[in-house]
């Protein structure tokens, strides 16, 4: 059987965009909802991996709120999936837009993200999630 790495991309690109979708327009469980049960989870304001849907769900519960995000910019999109087709790591830079006080649109924030779906019982599940700031150090560094 051979495996169609080029649809496997799209189809995972299409599906977390419409989760990012539903997430700006005020509905996170898009996202919250494709966890598996044992998923982990890194982003800016936790100090160590969240480990377990239910754990990811309570901490996003405690910390969203609608930021009534009105664009999203999907830049340099890249999905690896495993030779059995089963697997794809998705990662890109993204960039997110509100309205300021004059309805004028700005950078709300940009983000380095990264998501491992795995396919389970034929629906794209994520297994592991990371969102980092785009730029945390004003230096390079390798550790």
């Amino acid at each position: 059987m051979s495996v169609d790495k080029e649809k496997i991309s799209r189809t995972v690109l299409e599906l977390d965009k419409e989760f990012n979708k539903r997430w700006s327009n005020g509905d996170n469980r898009g996202y919250l909802d494709a966890y598996t049960d044992d998923a982990t989870y890194f982003e800016p304001a936790v100090k160590k991996m969240i480990v377990g849907k239910d754990k990811i769900i309570a901490w996003i519960d405690s910390i969203y709120f609608n930021e009534h995000i009105v664009r999203n910019e999907y830049l340099n999109p890249q999905v690896h999936v495993n030779g059995s087709g089963d697997f794809a790591l998705m990662a890109y830079n993204l960039n997110t837009y509100v309205l300021d006080e004059r309805g004028k649109e700005q950078l709300n924030c940009a983000w380095n993200t990264s998501h491992g779906y795995r396919l389970i019982d034929g629906q794209w599940r994520i297994v592991h999630s990371n969102w980092a700031l785009t730029q945390t150090s004003t230096e390079e560094t390798t550790s």
